[in-house]
């Protein structure tokens, strides 16, 4: 019957925005706790390392440190974009609960909040691929190939 369908289509809208809402608490959850404590503990052994060498070279030290410079830069830049979409992320977040319905939250889900989905994920991806193996707290991309 038309009122059944109308029904089913609604709780299954609510779903989808349930759904998106999980998975966005968690990207934020996961990137805030383990990604971003992970790279900034890999950045200060950079640092670390770049103080060193200033100690032993001197002056000179930017030519045979420039590679973690670099490298430093590029964390900075990941980390902050990462935080900068989690919190764009929740604020969307928050807004699409306060919709007047459930369609009207589940379209603010799907517009608005699942887009930083990506941009969170593309700096993640990146961070995983700078940060030494042996701090990386989650499994890689590469590792899931091999694990049964």
């Amino acid at each position: 019957s038309k009122i059944e369908t109308e029904s089913r289509y609604e709780i299954e809208v609510e779903e989808y925005a349930m759904r998106i809402q999980i998975e966005g608490r968690i990207l934020g959850d996961i990137a805030r706790n383990h990604v971003i404590p992970t790279a900034v503990k890999y950045q200060n052994r950079l640092i670390e390392n770049v103080v060193g060498l200033k100690e032993i070279y001197g002056k000179e030290f930017k030519k045979v440190a420039k590679e973690q410079m670099i490298l430093i830069e590029e964390i900075s830049e990941h980390i902050e974009k990462i935080n900068k979409g989690i919190t764009e992320m929740t604020d969307a977040r928050k807004k699409a609960n306060n919709a007047k319905n459930a369609e009207d939250t589940a379209a603010q889900y799907c517009d608005k909040v699942k887009p930083y989905f990506d941009v969170i994920r593309y700096s993640c991806d990146k961070l995983e691929l700078l940060v030494d193996d042996e701090l990386w707290p989650l499994t890689k991309y590469r590792e899931l190939l091999f694990t049964r």
